[in-house]
């Protein structure tokens, strides 16, 4: 702690003496700066201009503002760091015990003993030590916090957020996805994109962990991913190179799961690799659910070199593909059981004619008067793709 800067309040000027001798050393050595005044309004006045005292030794009986009544506006000051040592004879015990009751720090008796001040003065010292830290504290957790904020609106910003996406194919093809993260930031992404006239690249994946590193790690594997989607390979050979990048990028053996879908906008074909991720449904314009395969891939992002196996589906008019994290089918009520596969069926089975939007509403609403009460614990991502004609 910086030069600890005490104001003593008091009519006796025997006191000004007493106080600079004894603790000359400390004065000499930069620890102690002491200030002086002679009676309450004279304090109040020198803590309204300078500001910076550390500790107020204050004798209750004196001229003009009793101790009493400075210790009160003190008080309104709202300064939980200025320590207030409040001095009286030592048979003026219910003044002191007042002025304990109204938030002094700690009390001395006149006739004062300065031996015992001083070791007073340094449990005072070390409070306000202790609460200037918690205070810097809470400043840097409110600048984390902030810049928490700006890191979830640029993490949201970085996922395609208008609807519908594609123009030109809106009589063919309707999609809309969302997400939602269980912290400031996720690790939770989806992603679509056009590749060519015919075909539209979609992405729904799930990066192992939470908060900042998961934010970090989703950024660099949605941007690889795109960037090689995009060069028109085939999903196999796009997350064969996706995770040939994203595992020497890896660090802490995180990971990320994949769902990589093409959809052929023509023929209702999605060709398709999963990377240990959840197996999307297909809901059927009859309100049937269909759960695809289940992967039999590698996640991405632990070792180089491996090979990833595609499947295919077909989407009549009609039809939905929905897919979606864990934190949908793992959203837990307060007795910790999860929402799980078959409620999720049963939430589509409910909307085989709405809109992709409102499946996804569904869905949300679902989950929500399920988990009423209990604290996300997953990000909860959601993306349906529907072939209108």
């Amino acid at each position: 702690m910086d030069t600890v800067r005490i104001l003593s309040v008091d009519d006796e000027s025997d006191l000004e003496l007493l106080l600079t001798q004894y603790f000359r050393r400390k004065i000499r050595k930069g620890e102690y700066e002491f200030s002086f005044a002679h009676n309450g309004l004279e304090a109040l006045e020198m803590l309204l201009k300078h500001k910076n005292f550390d500790i107020i030794l204050s004798d209750i009986n004196m001229p003009e503002m009793d101790g009493l009544t400075l210790l009160t506006k003190i008080n309104e000051m709202q300064n939980p760091a200025l320590k207030c040592i409040m001095v009286s004879a030592y048979g003026d015990m219910g003044n002191i015990r007042q002025a304990m009751n109204n938030g002094a720090f700690d009390f001395a008796t006149k006739p004062i003993d300065l031996d015992d001040l001083s070791v007073t003065i340094e449990k005072a010292i070390a409070q306000i030590a202790y609460i200037k830290r918690m205070e810097l504290e809470h400043k840097q957790l409110e600048g984390i916090k902030d810049d928490l904020a700006v890191a979830s609106q640029i993490q949201l910003s970085i996922l395609p957020r208008i609807f519908p996406p594609f123009p030109d194919c809106t009589d063919k093809l309707d999609i809309a996805a969302s997400m939602h993260a269980a912290k400031d930031v996720g690790g939770d992404f989806y992603d679509f994109f056009r590749i060519d006239d015919d075909h539209i690249g979609f992405v729904m994946a799930d990066v192992s962990g939470k908060g900042i590193p998961a934010a970090i790690f989703m950024a660099v594997s949605r941007t690889v991913i795109r960037t090689t989607a995009i060069q028109g390979m085939s999903p196999g050979a796009c997350i064969a190179r996706s995770n040939s990048l994203i595992s020497k990028e890896s660090s802490n053996g995180m990971f990320v799961t994949v769902f990589y879908g093409i959809y052929n906008v023509k023929t209702g074909e999605i060709s398709y690799c999963n990377a240990g991720h959840n197996s999307p449904f297909i809901l059927k314009e009859n309100g049937k659910v269909e759960e695809l395969p289940m992967s039999t891939n590698l996640i991405v992002g632990i070792m180089d070199g491996f090979e990833f196996e595609e499947g295919r589906c077909q989407l009549e008019p009609g039809d939905t593909l929905f897919t979606y994290t864990d934190g949908v089918s793992e959203a837990m009520d307060v007795n910790l059981e999860m929402f799980g596969e078959d409620r999720m069926k049963a939430s589509l089975a409910k909307v085989p004619q709405h809109t992709c939007q409102q499946i996804i509403d569904t869905m949300k609403a679902d989950v929500a008067d399920y988990t009423k009460g209990a604290e996300q614990s997953d990000d909860i991502t959601m993306l349906a793709l529907k072939r209108l004609s």
